[in-house]
């Protein structure tokens, strides 16, 4: 099988609002949860039919995890979420109240535009060209 990344962290204020978040808003699919004791949980999720990488959803234990709770990479996009149809994605997203940073553009890679998590993270949303 070699290597591949399975998991990225995503440092959260709160398991549930995060949860919420991704599986409605996102409509990505609650893999797992499962309680670690009275503070932690081991929450997963990923997008519908993903064989890639999937978030760790990772509550914040303390001021300097709560700090980077929305600022993960210094205000940089952070991560990248391709999609087979552009805007089917972009108007069901749109429709539950995702907030777009841009209107949708025309890049020589494809068609992308920046939407914001629930923190404030900046995301691609990213169809690209074949």
């Amino acid at each position: 099988m070699g290597q591949q990344i399975a998991l990225m962290s995503l440092v959260v204020r709160d398991y549930d609002e995060a949860i919420q978040f991704y599986t409605e808003k996102l409509g990505f699919t609650l893999v797992q949860d499962t309680v670690l004791d009275a503070f932690k949980r081991w929450v997963i999720v990923a997008p519908p039919h993903s064989k890639g990488c999937s978030l760790l959803l990772a509550k914040a234990a303390n001021t300097e995890q709560q700090a980077a709770v929305g600022n993960q990479t210094g205000g940089r996009v952070f991560l990248f979420l391709h999609t087979d149809d552009f805007w089917r994605d972009y108007t069901k997203m749109r429709e539950k109240g995702v907030l777009f940073k841009e209107k949708p553009r025309e890049e020589v890679y494809g068609t992308v535009v920046v939407f914001e998590d629930l923190y404030g993270n900046l995301w691609d949303l990213l169809e690209l060209k074949t």
